[in-house]
């Protein structure tokens, strides 16, 4: 199929959530991207997100009110699946009809991560991305996050020739919870913090082993050790908390999922030589806000990461009162006291970046860098830890986990 490159791309929104308005923001900093379309299945919601379309100026935006009217509209060339993980599949099979009946003439789609919530879900959703014939891209942000890259550049071109590859990446991720109710419960989201988070993690780490240009394919899933635990919000203030926040639909003093998780991945590089992930994850972090770690760690070098070891920092006296908010970092858990302050988040967190390659590689017909391959490849080793953290042993990358659901997202019997 030929592909004519566009002067500008135009994109449509399923979701009109907490992220989806981040991504939104974040196209800012992005050029040649108009957002044309949104559609949520409340119409409060994506009717605020058109407005916030036109305040940002980043085009006129329609709220429409089905899936198949945006698909259907004639300005709409990408989607970016933005919605609830278990909403995902769903509205994956209705733009790959749409497309391959000739209704729709969207030739992209960009998913937020994790792709799915099994691995099932997840080699359904690429074969149907691939099936209809469309550019893909999974929406990974840490891998575009500036330290990341420009860290994973350094080391690669001045340390690894004279000292050896990369061997260990170490990757932590922690806040104090989801914004939104469907991220608690197991048998909606898929799982708990591992799934929520550690998808995250595992595709950051992976990117810093494997050599610039290089396949990530190229580093060979062996084995995975995982662990779950269910540390906070299970006990009876916290869990009595929660459901006074998110509904009675949460109930973790009933059915929690876990709120940390660990995970050690071991893998062979191209020479056979094994190299090694460890993550770990916790929605039961209380400090400034969310925490992003990061190590890669050499034969004669290392690499360090801390968002909350920010350069601006303000300190805000008990006498100064006001609102709860999010305004200086993300899941930000006080507001008074000695604050770090991210002055571009969407930058340092990997959107700004993540949303102008997507841009640029459906513009252009390009593949993009992280494709839903790579979203597999993710759920695979998620549901490998899950296997792992259920049954108390090391779960080999030989073993079938296409049909494995992790216990938290079983339906209660």
């Amino acid at each position: 199929m030929s592909f004519t490159p566009r002067q500008t791309l135009r994109v449509g929104f399923v979701g009109a959530g907490f992220i989806a308005h981040f991504h939104l923001k974040s196209l800012l900093g992005v050029r040649n991207v108009e957002v044309t379309g949104v559609y949520s299945p409340t119409p409060a919601k994506r009717q605020k997100f058109a407005d916030a379309v036109g305040e940002l100026g980043l085009g006129s935006c329609t709220a429409h009110a089905s899936l198949e009217a945006m698909l259907a509209a004639d300005n709409v060339d990408a989607i970016w699946i933005l919605s609830p993980n278990p909403t995902r599949l769903a509205t994956m099979q209705i733009i790959a009809d749409a497309v391959k009946s000739g209704r729709s003439k969207v030739f992209a789609v960009a998913c937020e991560k994790p792709l799915a919530r099994t691995l099932k879900e997840a080699r359904q959703m690429l074969a149907l991305v691939e099936g209809a014939g469309l550019n893909h891209g999974y929406l990974e942000n840490q891998v575009f996050s500036t330290a990341v890259q420009r860290g994973k550049e350094i080391i690669w071109r001045r340390a690894v020739p004279s000292s050896g590859r990369p061997y260990l990446a170490r990757a932590a991720e922690e806040h104090s919870g989801p914004h939104e109710p469907w991220f608690w419960q197991g048998e909606e989201q898929g799982g708990g913090v591992l799934l929520d988070m550690m998808c995250h993690s595992v595709e950051v780490g992976r990117f810093m082993l494997t050599a610039p240009g290089a396949a990530r394919s190229t580093l060979k899933f062996k084995s995975a050790t995982g662990a779950v635990a269910v540390l906070k919000w299970a006990q009876p203030k916290y869990a009595a908390d929660l459901k006074k926040r998110m509904g009675n639909a949460v109930d973790y003093a009933r059915r929690p999922s876990e709120d940390f998780a660990r995970g050690m991945l071991s893998f062979t590089d191209e020479a056979g030589n094994e190299v090694i992930i460890e993550a770990t994850t916790s929605w039961a972090y209380v400090g400034a806000g969310l925490r992003i770690q990061l190590e890669l760690l050499g034969p004669e070098y290392a690499l360090e990461f801390s968002s909350l070891s920010t350069p601006l920092k303000i300190f805000i006296s008990r006498a100064v009162e006001g609102g709860e908010g999010e305004d200086l970092v993300e899941k930000q858990n006080a507001e008074t006291g000695l604050m770090p302050v991210l002055e571009d988040e969407a930058g340092v967190y990997g959107y700004t970046d993540e949303n102008r390659h997507m841009v640029e590689a459906f513009r252009k017909g390009e593949t993009p860098i992280e494709t839903f391959t790579d979203g597999v490849a993710v759920i695979e080793m998620l549901m490998a830890l899950y296997k792992s953290a259920e049954e108390g042993r090391t779960v080999s990358a030989d073993e079938d986990l296409t049909d494995y659901v992790p216990v938290v997202a079983r339906r209660a019997s």
